[in-house]
């Protein structure tokens, strides 16, 4: 049911902003597109500043941070390169051209931006640890603003209808599979400490860290939830320096790594990496990935399959 309402949320700030947007002056117009290439970054400082909370929340996460560092590297790496894979087998065109130089040095100072941000967050996250100061951040009502600033932009925006077609379902199907290959694998390096159904499950989180670690402790354990809360945190990080790194020339593949987080937190670098041409492909991705993510978690957790 939560999944439901926060999809809503999104969907609401993205058609609110997309109908307010004609009825704006050119003023406020200006200004909204002055400051969106900034949002990203706030959001990234965001993101850093709540994985240095969740630590500190964490009881011993010295023990929990290489399963969850596996896990979400290894499901990153393999949605992207399924996805490239698939687009390479069944539309070529799309993965091929020359690499644009001028692109490159973008994405070299993009990367450094977002280091830097992802920084600030940490470095907020642990002067407030160490000084005991109690501070409730939510990120979320920053994220349905700026989605909000989004919906302002699409309106200005001209699409063609090619992401209508069946092909936009190969993104999310490939997040899919190569999270599902990923499982495995980590299933064989980790075995002698956790079930094959509990690797599926793990990996069927796509970044949504706020969802995953609830359920998982739910429906498991307290130390599945924080490996599952850790997974995802890390997957969408990894998923934000993936789009940086090669968003700008394999648009769908780092949209595909971005799993669930594609409609909402890394939509920021969809805009800013891929372009704003991708952002349907992006929320159409998402959607459909954090409609599965809870009802895939409780499936695989409920499987009685135990190879050891």
């Amino acid at each position: 049911m939560q999944s439901f309402v926060l999809i809503f949320q999104i969907f609401l700030a993205i058609s609110l902003g997309y109908f307010v947007a004609p009825q704006l002056s050119q003023q406020i117009k200006q200004f909204v597109f002055k400051i969106l290439p900034y949002f990203s970054y706030l959001l990234l400082i965001s993101v850093a500043f709540e994985l240095t909370q969740a630590l500190n929340h964490i009881s011993n996460p010295i023990a929990i941070l290489p399963p969850a560092l596996l896990i979400a590297f290894t499901t990153s790496i393999g949605s992207f390169f399924i996805c490239l894979i698939t687009y390479t087998l069944i539309d070529r065109q799309s993965v091929q051209g020359k690499i644009s130089l001028h692109l490159f040095m973008n994405a070299l100072k993009n990367i450094a931006k977002a280091f830097f941000a992802l920084g600030i967050g940490i470095l907020l996250g642990i002067l407030i640890n160490t000084s005991n100061i109690q501070i409730v951040f939510n990120s979320w009502y920053l994220l349905l603003v700026f989605i909000f600033l989004i919906g302002v932009e699409l309106a200005f925006t001209q699409f063609d209808r090619s992401w209508l077609g069946w092909r936009v379902l190969l993104v999310p199907a490939a997040a899919f599979v190569g999270s599902c290959l990923a499982a495995i694998i980590n299933y064989l390096i980790l075995s002698h400490d956790y079930t094959l159904n509990e690797m599926m499950a793990l990996a069927q989180g796509y970044g949504w860290y706020s969802m995953s670690g609830i359920l998982f402790t739910e429906l498991h354990s307290a130390k599945l939830g924080g490996i599952a809360l850790l997974t995802d945190l890390f997957r969408e990080i990894f998923a934000i320096l993936l789009m940086y790194c090669l968003g700008w020339r394999f648009p769908r593949s780092a949209i595909s790594s971005a799993g669930a987080t594609s409609m909402d937190v890394t939509l920021a670098m969809v805009k800013q990496s891929c372009g704003t041409h991708y952002i349907p492909h992006a929320m159409m991705s998402g959607l459909i990935l954090s409609l599965l993510a809870p009802l895939l978690i409780s499936l695989f957790l409920n499987l009685k399959v135990s190879v050891r």
